[in-house]
């Protein structure tokens, strides 16, 4: 019999993560909203002058990241994706952006991993909402083996980075790059899934004619990657985003600003907000990001 292999979360790679920085690495600081501060009780008693709980002060949390980085520390900063973006956008402007430090901002939940806490756990426009500021590296990674080595580079560094977690992985990892990475080719067009919907678009594109990119990092974009795989088959490119639809549109018109091509995206409602919860899975159908609404969109699209 071959043995079954128990899988990790990507919060508790996270974690573990965090704490090996901590040990390692007098510069970091971990600060939580309540949400997963139990996975660093015992590492609090190590450093209690670096482990720091807030509660629900999400707009504290993130001014006080900023001082920690002004002195010379390397902040992480977790919560749910609401709570770290949304509710504390002002703060994330000014006490990093304006202030020009840098902090890891690492989140969970997603745009609808827990939908049965509703709308307040739901945050399917933070990546839409940190493309309005300069300087964010945005990191999306699709298994939990890729989130170690983009957080690990991430604390290692000192600008602004954004790790956005999911309770969702799929089935293998890919080898963590900052470039897009070619999963198949085809000459029908270009598919660029992010993160955690590869394995719903791989199934999509099974018998598609089509090129595979795959991106567990999507801020900084990967233009010419993007060119380099329009330039080898039919101009058609589709997005799969794990977010709000159409974000990484305006990358793609810059990457192919001088190039004629016909542009699909998927990812959650922009136009209506969803107002039933159910299962992430039954949300993929509401949106059209399961395997089988994908196959048929794609395969209209790309003709």
């Amino acid at each position: 019999m071959t043995a079954q292999v128990t899988r990790k979360q990507m919060r508790t790679v996270f974690a573990e993560t965090v704490i090996e920085s901590l040990a390692t690495d007098p510069r970091v600081v971990m600060l939580t909203a309540d949400i997963s501060s139990w996975f660093f009780w015992e590492v609090k008693k190590d450093f209690p002058d670096r482990v720091h709980n807030f509660g629900i002060r999400e707009q504290a949390m993130i001014d006080i990241a900023g001082g920690f980085a002004l002195a010379g520390q390397r902040p992480v900063v977790h919560t749910y994706a609401p709570f770290l973006v949304e509710r504390p956008f002002e703060q994330i402007k000014i006490g990093l952006g304006h202030q020009d430090v840098g902090a890891v901002l690492v989140s969970v939940g997603a745009s609808y991993d827990d939908p049965s806490w509703g709308r307040t756990h739901q945050a399917p426009g933070d990546v839409a909402l940190l493309d309005t500021l300069p300087g964010w590296t945005v990191h999306v990674p699709g298994h939990e083996d890729e989130v170690a080595p983009l957080l690990s580079k991430a604390i290692a560094g000192d600008n602004r980075v954004y790790v956005r977690l999911s309770e969702r992985a799929n089935s293998e990892a890919v080898p963590v790059s900052e470039k897009f990475t070619v999963l198949r080719r085809g000459k029908a067009g270009v598919v660029l899934a992010v993160g955690p919907v590869l394995d719903q678009v791989l199934a999509a594109t099974a018998t598609a004619d089509v090129t595979v990119l795959y991106a567990s990092t999507i801020r900084p974009f990967d233009h010419a990657g993007l060119r380099e795989a329009v330039a080898a088959a039919a101009p058609n490119v589709v997005l799969v985003d794990p977010y709000l639809r159409g974000t990484s549109a305006f990358e793609v018109t810059e990457a192919l600003g001088d190039v004629p091509h016909r542009l699909r995206s998927f990812g959650t409602w922009r136009d209506r907000e969803a107002r039933v919860y159910g299962t992430p899975e039954e949300h993929d159908r509401l949106f059209g990001v399961d395997a089988e609404s994908l196959a048929d969109s794609i395969a209209r699209f790309v003709g």
